[in-house]
């Protein structure tokens, strides 16, 4: 394990991932250390970690791993975004076999690995997701994107539904592993959902003379454990007549 090197934690983070409730409890547990949070593209966090801009991020899967640990969190639902009016509204959840006739964007930046690109392919690649969105409230197509995208793209002139069948984007946390630094594991303990006081976190241990100490026994009085029995009353006599 590594030391620290500078005053701050610095957690990037591609778009879709919110990490503020991490992040409060980073205040919380590590409060003499500012956590700084760096937003950027999605293909970007992994060479942030790499340059050492960044102490540790969220990626989205797959990556290139070498040199780095990664810890997968969890996978988030593939939707497809539409205009309002669109007749796929129509459903509570859409199979791509359903979307085999419509243009489909597949922007350069697009966060879900394909083994076939669903749909029919739109007239352009757009750059980047937030362009692409723009194209579909243009009417020129639609999208396919993690939920989380889809929220952070919201427009009150779209809509999205789930596609259930389509391949899945996961989140990981990622960090350079030779930079495996106590603030780093204090970080993957938030994120694990460990307590403060938990084995692999950095609560002092108390002093041993603390430590098992019952209380002792207190003396019994008089020297003696047992109590005399009281001597035997004897009968009353009678009164004579």
């Amino acid at each position: 394990m590594t030391e620290e090197i500078g005053g701050e934690f610095r957690l990037a983070y591609a778009p879709g991932v919110t990490p503020g409730k991490w992040a409060g409890i980073w205040a919380e547990r590590v409060p003499d250390v500012p956590l700084s949070l760096v937003a950027v593209p999605a293909a970007d966090v992994v060479g942030l970690l790499r340059a050492g801009d960044a102490d540790a991020g969220f990626v989205r899967l797959p990556v290139d791993r070498e040199g780095l640990s990664v810890i997968p969190l969890y996978v988030e639902t593939t939707v497809v975004v539409v205009p309002k009016d669109h007749l796929v509204t129509a459903a509570d959840e859409v199979t791509l076999a359903e979307l085999a006739g419509e243009e489909v964007f597949h922007p350069l930046d697009d966060a879900i690995e394909w083994a076939g690109r669903p749909g029919l392919p739109a007239f352009e690649r757009p750059a980047t997701t937030a362009e692409a969105i723009q194209l579909v409230a243009a009417g020129a197509g639609l999208l396919l994107v993690p939920q989380s995208l889809a929220r952070l793209h919201h427009r009150r002139d779209l809509t999205y539904r789930p596609v259930p069948d389509a391949p899945r984007s996961q989140v990981a946390l990622a960090w350079p592993a030779d930079r495996t630094t106590d603030l780093v594991e204090d970080f993957i303990g938030i994120v694990r959902g460990r307590t403060a006081n938990s084995s692999r976190g950095r609560a002092p241990t108390p002093p041993a003379d603390k430590q098992d100490r019952k209380p002792a026994k207190k003396p019994v009085r008089g020297g003696s454990a047992r109590r005399a029995a009281p001597a035997p009353r004897g009968k009353k006599g009678r009164r004579s007549r």
